[in-house]
């Protein structure tokens, strides 16, 4: 028999937003990890609020609400605040229940302001990176490295003169560039100063620009370490950074892949200084002390050069769906800040699949 629409809605509805999720949902393994976090962070938290006034919305709501920003590629705060009035699994990841006021965009912004002057991003970052590790996911032996462009909150017409009068209007309410060459040294960006031009390659388009460096392990895929800086600043520079960062950690990798990029004599003297095997793919013609048939004739180099490649899932998903393609944050602590969020969506992810959560 065929059934009726009943277009009179019931006045009470008794179900909670628990039930409505599958047993087996990625969001399942991932909230557990990321309440676990949050709460050994809690404290931090706390110190970054005074002890009285007006209570604000809790701090880990809003840190969980950006996490799903990159897992779902919600494209704006604005927008994920719309969609957290319905999506009923949105209201379970964040403990909410049905009858919860939802969120407003301003909410997200003064918590950025707060966490941009301290490190909790990346001490949020760390922690996952640590329950991977508890899990026995991550190799500490062997890490690939490799960097990217982040395209700026900033449109070529934002790049002017430091000194002297615009550029002349073309007539259609733009900028006349023709002609006039435009540098680093004698141009800034308006709209974010921070930001600086770059590209990718020969004959690529200049954008205005900031530098993604990511350290992978290798046996899973999972993201080490990520840092935003100057688009200028040197793949093998970027990458001596993280090491560091990584050796005050106390994590000393066996060997180290990455691509041409950072084939020079003076990284490959920095790894091996370090009692690290560079495992660097080669520049054809290029005499590198260090870097010879005694360290390219082992199949453990040529496994790094088939690993490496891995790293670009990492840029690929951060920038397809966590939103650094074109950062909408300015200024490089900001971009930092949410590429740590993302970087640790990601691992959350990973952690998922290698690890289903079992109902």
């Amino acid at each position: 028999m065929r059934g009726e629409v009943n277009p009179q809605s019931q006045m009470f509805s008794y179900f909670s937003p628990e039930a409505r999720v599958p047993a087996d949902h990625p969001l399942r393994g991932i909230k557990a990890h990321t309440d676990r976090v949050l709460k050994e962070l809690s404290d931090q938290f706390a110190a970054l609020y005074a002890a009285t006034g007006r209570p604000s919305i809790p701090p880990e709501q809003l840190l969980k609400g950006q996490l799903l920003m990159a897992l779902y590629s919600v494209r704006s705060d604005r927008l994920f605040c719309q969609m957290l009035d319905y999506n009923i699994l949105f209201r379970w990841f964040l403990d909410m229940s049905l009858d919860d006021a939802g969120l407003d965009q301003s909410n997200f912004s003064r918590l950025r302001e707060r966490l941009v002057s301290e490190d909790l991003a990346q001490r949020f970052f760390d922690a996952i990176v640590r329950i991977a590790r508890e899990q026995n996911l991550l190799s500490s032996e062997h890490l690939t490295v490799d960097g990217t462009l982040i395209e700026a909150w900033a449109s070529a017409k934002s790049f002017k003169p430091k000194d002297g009068p615009p550029p002349p209007s073309d007539g259609r309410g733009g900028v006349d560039f023709r002609g006039r060459p435009r540098t680093n040294d004698t141009h800034a960006s308006s709209t974010d100063p921070q930001a600086l031009s770059a590209r990718k390659g020969k004959g690529k388009e200049a954008k205005l620009c900031f530098g993604g460096h990511a350290l992978m392990e290798n046996r899973h895929g999972l993201c080490l370490d990520i840092r935003v800086s100057s688009a200028l600043e040197t793949e093998p520079a970027a990458a001596a950074a993280l090491l560091n960062r990584q050796a005050r950690k106390r994590l000393r990798p066996s060997s180290l892949g990455a691509d041409k990029g950072y084939h020079s004599k003076a990284f490959v003297r920095f790894l091996r200084r370090k009692g690290i095997r560079p495992h660097i793919a080669q520049i054809e013609g290029r005499n590198t002390p260090g870097l010879d048939a005694r360290t390219t004739r082992h199949p453990s180099y040529w496994m790094s050069q088939k690993k490496r490649k891995r790293v670009e899932e990492i840029f690929g998903w951060m920038k397809s769906y966590g939103g650094l393609r074109r950062t909408r944050f300015r200024g490089i602590e900001r971009v930092q800040l949410h590429a740590h969020l993302v970087g640790a969506a990601y691992n959350l992810l990973r952690l998922s699949r290698l690890q289903p959560a079992t109902g």
